[in-house]
């Protein structure tokens, strides 16, 4: 089984390090960096780059699509590169699969029209504007297609699909070998229970257009 991790400039790398880590220990599992051309690609911070050995075009129908967020996603919006093989890989794919704002291209590619799913909790009103139902849910699934939350949720959503594919037992196996058993220092990590002066001034800084 192939499954393809898209990078592009700006990427958050948790987002596609949290789904590698987990979904790609899938059995006899071929993960593979893509990107629109091979070749380092860095991340949001601009101090960390992924390799990516295969160009789109080489990975045109992988079994798995992973796509991560992170603020270059507002770039790609409108490639018609990406989105067109994401329309093509979806066409074959048993898979579709997105972390944070990548939920936005799989949307902008209009394969998530009517169907219910996630991202960021800054970006969940622009899913609607593509015409998906948007949840604020840590991982959707709906059919084929699984949507999960803000970076870190790519962690849960490649254990849950892994599950689905190879079974519990496998997944709950590679949870403790990654212990994978979060005990945060802090009780923030939604806006319903992070301070509301924190979550007002991420609002007011956010690239999306809140409504």
């Amino acid at each position: 089984m192939q499954i393809a991790i898209v990078l592009y400039d700006r990427f958050t790398a948790l987002d596609a390090v949290g789904p590698y880590e987990t979904l790609g220990r899938l059995p006899d599992a071929d993960t593979v960096f893509v990107a629109e051309r091979t070749g380092p690609v860095r991340s949001d911070t601009g101090r960390l780059a992924l390799t990516a050995d295969r160009s789109l075009a080489e990975v045109p129908h992988p079994d798995i699509v992973v796509v991560p967020g992170g603020p270059g996603q507002s770039d790609q919006m409108d490639n018609p590169v990406l989105l067109d093989w994401l329309r093509t890989a979806d066409a074959t794919s048993l898979w579709t699969t997105s972390v944070c704002t990548g939920s936005l291209l799989l949307a902008a590619a209009g394969l998530l029209d009517g169907r219910r799913a996630t991202s960021h909790w800054l970006a969940l009103g622009q899913l609607e504007r593509f015409g998906a139902r948007p949840t604020g849910e840590r991982v959707v699934f709906d059919g084929r297609y699984v949507t999960s939350a803000g970076v870190s949720s790519g962690i849960d959503m490649g254990l849950a699909l892994l599950g689905r594919i190879a079974g519990d037992e496998h997944a709950q196996a590679v949870q403790l070998l990654t212990e994978y058993d979060p005990e945060p220092p802090y009780d923030a990590g939604s806006p319903e229970k992070a301070p509301a002066h924190l979550v007002e001034e991420f609002r007011n800084k956010s690239r999306f257009i809140l409504t």
